[in-house]
């Protein structure tokens, strides 16, 4: 589609249905991963797999700034009418996943160590869990370069396409487990070379999804992939959202940290009603990728009036969507947290903060949605500044609210936080404007 249609309601969605329902099949395969497991019958292997998808992740999440990055940039390459930039994005994009996958492999031996130090896992466990990793870590430039492709078509509005491959490497991901594990009896193993074929597979697959790209000779023209000026904006950008990005991952680290004051019951609650924010953030993901996209095709092409229906349009799709999952989090909310946990003292705490997720898609509305308006003009910059203001605040209020109010001033702290990311940003969006200057208007 032209960067220049009209940006429509249908065109909104036609951006955001698929990512929210890409997005779905997330804790889907993790749960069909611990279900496969559990079929043996010992404890060590789920907390295996468990400890080892955990690392994993956490270390792969590093690099999610190559997704946020490469859609921003490619968003407004494409908006510009730049599309040999757009192509060479590609393959830088390819390059840095790649080549940080093989750092970690090759790095593999002091992550491990320093991950299983901390780790509280028993000897057998901590075996098994090495044993997974150092199979799935042979994955890991197919699994950032993913990323990056991720983010290019996302970019292009492509996000069917981005459905499909979930689709792909999540379903044989499953496929895979229920023959490794229970038909072989390859046990923790199995799931990790399961996770091994589906990511380079996925990685092919993706290739030929972008194979437009790679029929023109462009995306070979290696002047303009190496140009140190566009290499270091890349760099600025993707290092001001890594940077962005770790401090959020602070913030949740502490809380769940800090809720362990209250005893395992509450860290157990905390852990749980955490997932309705999970849910809330995947949810609205798809209406924020969808502002990355089109407020960045305009912000390339320099139109305000554009940028700023894009951004009005998806904001309102998502506030439609906060509503409705506030309502759901209200009727269903006792029955989700029973579902999660059968242990009656967990469910009891749980419902006690109950009100705060019930909230919590309102409030984290604006936060969410000014992180894809601002990665879409890629004003990482301001998206850096606003989130160490707001990791600042969190832990200041934590410090004033958590010894009188206990676990609620916790939550209080974090709510706080989300509120004050929103706010900020949204104080920053006028300069954003000013920064996309057209002239036409």
């Amino acid at each position: 589609m032209s960067d220049a249609a009209p940006i429509t309601h249908q065109r909104v969605l036609k951006i955001a249905v698929p990512i929210m329902l890409a997005n779905m099949t997330v804790p889907i395969l993790g749960a069909v991963d611990t279900a496969v497991v559990g079929q043996i019958p010992q404890a060590a292997p789920i907390a295996a797999v468990g400890v080892g998808a955990i690392i994993l992740s956490a270390i792969y999440w590093i690099f999610g700034f190559l997704r946020m990055g490469t859609a921003g940039l490619t968003a407004q390459a494409h908006g510009a009418g730049h599309e040999g930039e757009v192509a060479a994005l590609l393959t830088r994009s390819l390059m840095i996943g790649v080549a940080g996958g093989v750092a970690l492999i090759l790095l593999q031996l002091p992550i491990y160590w320093g991950a299983l130090a901390v780790s509280p896992a028993s000897a057998e466990v901590e075996t098994l869990a090495r044993g997974y990793m150092s199979i799935r870590i042979w994955s890991a430039p197919a699994a950032i370069a993913i990323y990056g492709i991720t983010g290019w078509l996302i970019a292009l509005e492509r996000t069917r396409a981005v459905l499909v491959l979930q689709l792909w490497m999540n379903g044989l991901n499953m496929g895979l487990d229920l023959w490794f594990v229970l038909g072989l009896g390859w046990g923790v193993n199995g799931v990790a070379f399961a996770t091994f074929l589906a990511e380079w597979t996925g990685l092919a697959f993706g290739l030929w999804l972008c194979r437009d790209a790679f029929l023109n000779p462009r995306w070979r023209d290696w002047a303009r992939v190496f140009e140190a000026a566009r290499l270091r904006r890349m760099a600025v950008v993707n290092t001001d959202i890594l940077i962005r990005s770790m401090l959020l991952q602070a913030i949740f680290v502490s809380f769940l940290l800090l809720g362990g004051r209250f005893g395992d019951v509450t860290l157990a609650a905390n852990q749980v009603l955490l997932q309705f924010v999970h849910i809330t953030g995947y949810a609205l993901d798809g209406f924020a990728f969808a502002a990355e996209s089109l407020v960045g095709q305009a912000f390339g092409a320099g139109a305000v009036a554009r940028l700023r229906r894009a951004a009005w349009m998806t904001s309102l799709w998502g506030l439609v969507l906060a509503l409705l999952l506030a309502v759901v989090f209200w009727a269903l909310g006792p029955w989700l947290i029973d579902v999660m946990t059968k242990d009656p003292a967990v469910q009891l705490a749980a419902r006690d903060y109950l009100a705060w997720m019930v909230a919590a898609p309102l409030l984290i509305l604006a936060l969410v949605m000014f992180d894809g308006i601002f990665i879409g003009a890629t004003r990482s910059a301001d998206m850096r500044n606003m989130m160490a203001l707001s990791a600042a605040i969190y832990f200041a209020t934590v410090w004033l609210l958590i010894e009188p109010y206990g676990n609620h001033g916790l939550w209080m702290a974090l709510t706080i936080s989300f509120i004050a990311r929103g706010i900020t940003l949204g104080l920053r969006y006028p300069a954003l404007e000013r920064a996309a200057v057209s002239p036409a208007g």
